[in-house]
């Protein structure tokens, strides 16, 4: 993997996080999906006529296929993750959601797309998946029905993040959509999607604003930057590398789990963590 790959995939991975923590305390659901995706797609909008207008990309029934694809993926796994967190930590939610997400889409481009990395970039995708589920896991941790039905939507979110992952990188790297584009137009067709829900509960719509505004804009903001980044990344970089090299991000999402919303357990964070930073490591040589 190049430095600049690395350098735009851990920059991604902050904002990633950042964006969750405030989903997490926003703790909405298809409303607030939708909202944010409403203020993303005009907060990016003038930025996409530039990519159009510039670059001047290639854009048929092929391409737009793609982007409806991505954007009922993405519904779901939005849609999905609210809930999640809505019932469970962002420690266990989110470290599982990110971990399973790689780990299913490495090796699915193994297998579908002939993808071939060294032994040492695998040995960092596998120990980078067993710190996620150490970080995870704690004595205990499971007790609750809440713990349980948080470890049920971050593995289906996970599962989710796989498939979108997949599909996006073939939109990106062989149909060559550019990846602001990709995004934008994304996030225009999934508020479409999410529009006649809005609209027959527009006074949750209006509650998600006036409780959660300030969520929303940072959501609709951070979201694409982080997604952009990692497409722009996949454009040169195979995803076996770029899917493990994400989940960094698990390091900032949980620390700020434990310093922000007090979820606790520092020392298993800690260990779990230098774990995932070997990972990286052996990522970036391989």
């Amino acid at each position: 993997m190049s430095l600049l790959a690395l350098g735009l995939i851990l920059t991604a991975a902050i904002v990633h996080a950042s964006w969750n923590l405030l989903a997490k305390r926003a703790g909405g659901g298809a409303a607030f999906v939708w909202l944010f995706g409403v203020l993303a797609a005009g907060i990016y909008a003038p930025l996409a006529l530039g990519v159009i207008l510039l670059q001047r990309p290639s854009i048929g029934p092929l391409q737009l296929g793609f982007v409806l694809g991505s954007a009922v993926l993405q519904t779901s796994y939005y849609l999905v993750l609210q809930r999640g967190y809505r019932v469970g930590d962002l420690s266990l939610v989110y470290p599982l959601a990110r971990g399973t997400g790689p780990m299913l889409s490495t090796a699915a481009a193994v297998v579908f797309f002939g993808e071939r990395p060294s032994a040492i970039a695998l040995a960092g995708a596998l120990l980078i998946g067993v710190s996620v589920f150490t970080l995870a896991g704690s004595s205990g941790a499971l007790a609750s029905s809440s713990a349980r039905a948080g470890v049920v939507f971050g593995l289906l979110t996970g599962t989710i993040i796989a498939s979108y992952t997949l599909w996006d990188k073939q939109a990106v790297s062989v149909l060559l959509i550019p990846p602001l584009l990709m995004d934008w137009s994304t996030n225009v067709t999934r508020s479409l999607l999410v529009a006649p829900y809005a609209a027959r509960n527009w006074g949750e719509v209006k509650r998600e604003w006036k409780l959660h505004r300030r969520y929303a804009i940072g959501i609709a903001v951070l979201n694409p930057l982080s997604y952009i980044l990692v497409l722009t990344a996949m454009v040169f970089t195979p995803v076996s590398y770029v899917a493990p090299a994400r989940e960094i991000s698990i390091l900032v999402g949980t620390v700020m789990g434990a310093k922000l919303l007090s979820e606790g357990n520092s020392r298993r964070r800690v260990l779990a963590a230098g774990g995932m930073v070997a990972g990286v490591i052996a990522l970036a040589l391989g």
